[in-house]
């Protein structure tokens, strides 16, 4: 039958849970569940074990059976049930998971339908009645929100319900399955649940009142490994930094670790170029008979794993996805046989592969397909369907069981790909040359013509070579007549004894786009490569400089490199390749790569062939850390350890593997062989992809595995292989030969004798031709976990390195804090986040750069480990302390500015924490991006790297910045336990601070106002008016303080402003501007103002806890909660300023302000307190990267 691997995406609800179910049968009403309220028609009830009390022993039993079999009262522990009062039978029809939502539907149900069942008299009828309106209900529900009928089944919905609510996850986390399993905490099994989401790994369990919870960020995982002993025969072992956990008893334990794989291997991604999970958009709808009991994102992720094997399978471009498959036989005229095998069809293609692997297989585009029919079916042919193409083959398939929906699907592919054909035609038509061969194999014919000084012995060796080449040709060429010739060739054995034998030059090129796959990519985006070459014409980045100083180091001992034509085809490639994927660009070792491939094809083919190497054949290996090349580099050392296990203990001595490997696979032998040898590599390396390149590899230690053993120190083992493969040599090559340049180590001893390349392909795969590509992928999990994370921890490291010199904070404490640094900037990329990953994660910048974090995220670190964080006004000091940080002003910040502000508030000096303090409110709170605010960052940014600062330089603080700063210190004290007494010096302090900047204002001329207070001239701000209640007084010190302790309408202020100024500028009150960034309520200073005001105040006018007072000169009334009083119409003095050593100064008087920043903090204990937040969750944060600790 068809099968198909491409299923409906899924749907997600929100996390509340509409309590309405369709009505369900249910037999025993009474067992497990207790009765909470009853009428004649319905019934709530409560799952026993649940919610206070806990049951006793019944309660424990019940609550670990519900976990032990997956019951839904574990997460909807309410339920109302209907029955006609002669009935035994009992409907569900609500469920909730608390008191309240139940509460809620009973009443309904009460108001609006028990008055109406009295009306029937058929109980039938009631019946009939109550599961319409309870449907009509649903469906309505469904309606308005949009659910779909090819969501996830309710038992999933159920399940996904229990994950979030088990383990605080957001509605963004999407569960994918959950699997019963036991968890092993030391020698005691723990049965229960494992939920794999999306990012995470989580386990549940609850026996007998005991509750177990372990939650794991796949991006943490090291290692995943499915292990087998005596005891237990299936069991999973994930391991992080610092621990390990093995699951057993599962049901389905390979496709459970199918699914791990796939996960950690899109967490690995993520971290390698933030590419993170996306749902596929395009899946077509669910069939009714497709297997209901798995998610929708579990089918999806199936689909796609399923199309990335039949994508590897038949070298196709790394878009395509499979539709589905089918059993069938193919005729094949070559023997004259039907072959079993499976056909794949998916957007573009139909493919067929034999049963036995290598017996047959084939590739049809649909681009190709003229005619698909029906064939009559017979008995010795049943179901047959007869496929043409344009060049004039037939392909015959039988015994399709679903053939008449198989020609359906191909029909409507064919439609597709036709309109397609007709787009491209009519865009790229005026862009065809009229001369097919214009800039083909230039190359070689160079070769070709250039004279050489030959004897007749050397005429006579090279017309032998060229007879040879002329039998490879017409090998070549009788294969093609009897199993097709181009994209649509039958592929054989035969065919792969061809291309061992070796490839004619003339057909080189043809060939490796043919089984590259590159040749579809081409043929699909006509017009591409020329445009590319334009659009990157004349433009310059670090890529397009890198490749000008490789661009004379591209094999130049070859004569096609030594002129201007040669180099400037090779620019042009890899500049539009580095066009093409920024991610990559340019890495070295392309350039030697990308000339071989112009050898052979065109400019264009060499490109699609480029693209077929960097994106598909050897995925990841010229990205800026070569991370493909050192996963296989650990690939080939588990290889060498199976396959010549007496050398490898003496190669991993010498770490001889990891430095021949990597130039090795980077360059496919180019770098390191004679060039005419190379391309015999790079020739199977097309046909069989990466498994050729490990089998040579092996080969190599294989045959020099005696003089190895014997060697002392890694050169000495590097000579042995250098003369080895020195020395391997293609006797059948019509080229002269051409000194080769690569690195080698050598020695004074005799050459090694000659090896021949042929001979060399040929005992590798009979040696080691049992190497499966499919156990390849699973060895590249497994070090790719390793690689990545070792790239991490490498960087930290580094990072680590860089700055703990800068910075008080231990190793171990700036290791931590990376680590909560790098963990929140991945729960930004899938939890959301108002920034883009990719522009706040880049591989390619130095290590401190490579991890930045936004605002949003910074808010978060901010009030879990900044001393200042408390209240009210942790957002908007988080906004301000951000943008002093922020020294580029490009909204993101580095670990070294983070951690350079936490050192301040952490470690620094009375003197450094209130300059900071001083500097984060002369930034203007809304002007991130304005000159405004690159100018104040200018005017410290030299200063602040300087040992000693001059505080004389800082800018003066005017009167709407002073107001903010004053906000800021009455709310930092809020949660402090002197609480009180640092209040009341506080409003000293800004009592003080009045006095001197009303005196600063003698000393300022008006004609010397700034451009800035020009500027802000207009800025004229309300008074918020408090609100009109009765004044409380808060207790204060009768010593320093006078109270209010009765009406206020007798209070006069006294006037201590000058006599000539209108209104006093000490009239503080938060601008708009402010009042809009911030969630704090205004508040307002009461202080000396205009004799207008003395008869005005009145007691409405105070806030509630406002406290007045007076400390030698004007009063300041200072609410409990930072909030001060002024009189209205009042407006910003703006000749009112002080500068930052008043402000010290001032403080210093208050011996209580002096103790509080004075105060060392303790980093570590923020440190755990951060960690243990993030393990219980909250509404906003991820969960650590800690595991959460199970409970006894």
């Amino acid at each position: 039958a068809w099968i198909s691997w491409r299923t409906a995406t899924p749907y997600w609800t929100t996390d509340r849970r509409f309590m309405w179910v369709n009505p369900e049968e249910v037999l025993l009403a009474s067992a497990l569940w207790m009765t909470e309220r009853a009428n004649p028609y319905f019934i709530l009830q409560k799952r026993k074990g649940h919610g206070d009390g806990g049951g006793g022993l019944a309660g424990l039993l019940v609550g670990t059976l519900d976990v032990v079999l997956d019951s839904s009262a574990r997460v909807a522990p309410y339920r109302i049930l209907y029955q006609t009062p002669d009935s035994l039978v009992y409907w569900t029809i609500a469920h909730g998971s608390s008191r309240k939502e139940i509460t809620e539907n009973w009443e309904w149900l009460e108001q609006n339908l028990l008055q109406t069942l009295s009306i029937f008299e058929n109980e039938n009828d009631i019946t009939t009645f109550v599961k319409g309106k309870i449907q009509g209900i649903i469906a309505e529900y469904n309606k308005s929100h949009d659910i779909r009928e090819d969501d996830d089944t309710d038992k999933f919905k159920e399940a996904i319900a229990k994950f979030r609510k088990l383990f605080i996850m957001p509605e963004e986390e999407k569960l994918v399955n959950y699997y019963s399993c036991s968890y092993w905490k030391g020698k005691v099994p723990r049965q229960g649940w494992l939920y794999l989401s999306i990012n995470h790994l989580c386990f549940y369990s609850y026996l007998l009142g005991k509750e177990a919870k372990l939650v794991i960020r796949w991006a943490d995982i090291t290692q995943l490994e499915k292990n087998a002993t005596l005891l237990l025969p299936d069991m999973v072992c994930v391991s992080t930094r610092c621990s390990e956990h093995v699951f057993s008893v599962f049901l389905n334990i390979n496709e459970t670790f199918k699914l791990m794989e796939q996960l950690a291997n899109i967490a690995m991604r993520q971290l390698l170029d933030n590419k993170g999970f996306e749902q596929d958009r395009s899946l077509p709808k669910l069939k009714k008979k497709s297997p209901k009991k798995v998610s929708a994102l579990k089918r999806d992720l199936d689909a796609r794993a399923k199309s990335e094997r039949y994508r590897a399978l038949f070298r196709l471009p790394k878009d395509e996805k499979l539709d589905g498959h089918t059993d069938c036989t193919l005729w094949t005229p070559f023997n004259k046989m039907h072959i079993l095998g499976q056909m794949f069809v998916s957007t573009n293609y139909i493919c067929f592969t034999s049963k036995e692997e290598t017996v047959c297989s084939l590739i049809i585009p649909l681009r190709e397909v003229t005619i698909v029919e029906k064939a009559d079916s017979c008995n010795v042919l049943p179901s047959p369907l007869s496929i043409s193409t344009k060049n004039k083959m037939t392909f015959l398939f039988a015994n399709l069981k679903d053939r008449d929906f198989l020609v359906q699907r191909i029909s409507d592919f064919l439609q597709q790909t036709t309109s397609k054909i007709y787009f491209e035609r009519e865009i790229t038509g005026s862009l065809s040359s009229s001369d097919d061969e214009v800039g083909t194999t230039m190359f070689i014919c160079l070769l070709r013509d250039r004279q050489f000084n030959l004897n007749e012995n050397a005429l006579f060796t090279l017309a032998c070579f060229q007879a040879k080449e002329f039998l490879k040709e017409q090998a070549w060429k009788n294969h093609f007549t009897e199993y097709g010739q181009g994209v649509c060739m039958y592929r054989t054995e035969k065919t792969k004894e061809l291309v061992l034998q070796g490839i004619p030059e003339n057909m080189r090129g043809e060939l490796w786009l043919l089984f590259s796959g590159a040749i579809n990519e081409m043929a699909t985006h006509p017009g591409y490569y020329e445009d590319l070459v334009e659009k990157s014409m004349g433009k310059y980045n670090l890529a397009t400089e890198e490749i000008e100083r490789d661009l004379h180091r591209s094999l130049p001992e070859h004569p096609a490199f030594q002129n201007e034509m040669g180099i400037a085809a090779l620019r042009r490639v890899l500049t539009a390749y580095a066009f093409r994927n920024p991610n990559i660009g340019y890495c070295q070792a392309m350039n030697i790569v990308t000339s071989v491939l112009l050898l052979y094809a065109k400019e264009e083919e060499a490109f699609w062939l480029l693209v077929a190497l960097c994106e598909r054949m050897l995925p990841d290996y010229y990205n800026t850390r070569v991370v493909g090349a050192l996963v296989d580099q650990g690939v080939f050392e588990e290889l060498a350890h199976v396959y010549v296990p007496q050398l490898y203990d003496c190669m991993q001595a010498l770490s001889v593997i990891s430095t021949i490997s990597l130039s090795w696979f980077l360059t496919l032998f180019l770098s390191v062989m004679p060039f005419e040898s190379a391309v015999v590599v790079v020739d199977c390396f097309f046909y069989e992809g990466i498994k050729v390149i490990f089998q040579l590899a092996l080969s190599v230690l294989d045959a020099n595995i005696h003089q190895l053993l014997s060697c002392k120190d890694d050169g000495e083992a590097m000579t042995i292989l250098g003369r080895y493969l020195d020395s391997v040599t293609n006797k059948d090559s019509t080229l002269p030969p051409i000194p080769h340049l690569h690195s080698l180590l050598t020695d004074n001893r005799d050459p090694h004798p000659e090896v021949d390349i042929f001979k060399l392909v040929r005992i590798s795969y009979e040696k080691f031709g049992s190497i499966r590509a499919d156990v390849i992928e699973q060895m590249r999990f497994k070090q790719r976990l390793r690689v990545i994370q070792a790239i991490e921890d490498t960087t930290k490291r580094n990072v680590v390195r860089t700055i703990v010199t800068e910075t008080p904070f231990s190793i171990d404490e700036l290791e931590e804090l990376y680590t909560l640094f790098k963990a929140e900037h991945l729960t930004s990329c899938y939890w959301g986040s108002t920034s883009n990953p990719m522009s706040r994660h880049d591989p390619s910048l130095p290590y401190l750069e490579q991890y930045r974090i936004d605002l949003e995220q910074f808010k978060v670190l901010f009030a879990l480990l900044f001393p200042w964080a408390c209240g009210t006004h942790t957002d908007d000091l988080a906004l301000r302390v951000f943008r002093l940080l922020d020294h580029n002003a490009d909204a993101l910040i580095n670990f070294r500015e983070f951690i350079s502000g936490l050192s301040v508030l952490c470690h620094g000096d009375l003197t450094e924490k209130l300059k900071f303090l001083y500097k984060i409110h002369i930034l203007p709170v809304k002007k991130m991006h304005t000159p405004d605010y690159r100018m104040y960052l200018r005017l410290w940014n030299q200063e602040t790297k300087a040992k000693l600062e001059n505080m004389k330089d800082l800018p003066k603080l005017n009167q709407s910045q002073f107001i903010e700063l004053c906000k800021t210190l009455y709310n930092m004290f809020s949660e402090d336990p002197n609480e009180q007494e640092l209040y009341h010096a506080t409003a000293t302090v800004t009592s003080l601070l009045l006095e001197m900047g009303e005196v600063g204002k003698l000393f300022c001329s008006p004609a010397h106002k700034t451009d800035e207070d020009e500027d802000d001239e207009d800025d004229r701000i309300p008074v918020c008016r408090s609100k009109q209640e009765r004044t409380r007084c808060k207790p204060c010190d009768v010593e320093t303080n006078s109270c209010v302790a009765g009406p206020l309408e007798d209070i006069k202020l006294e006037d201590s402003s000058p006599k000539d100024t209108a209104m006093s500028s000490a009239m503080l009150i938060s601008d708009d501007e402010t009042k809009d960034d911030t969630s704090m309520s205004s508040y307002s200073v009461l202080s000396t103002g205009s004799h207008e005001l003395d008869d005005k105040l009145q007691c409405e006018d105070i806030a509630e806890d406002t406290v007045l007072i007076r400390n030698g000169g004007p009063y300041a009334g200072v609410g409990h909660h930072g909030k001060v009083g002024l009189p209205h119409s009042a407006s910003i003095d703006k000749d009112w300023a002080i500068t930052f050593l008043q402000f010290l100064a001032s403080v210093l008087t208050e011996q209580a302000l002096v103790q509080y920043f004075e105060k060392p903090v303790e980093i570590s204990g923020r440190i755990t307190n951060a960690k243990n937040v993030r393990k219980v969750g909250h509404q906003h944060m991820s969960l650590s990267d800690y595991e959460i600790s199970l409970s006894d």
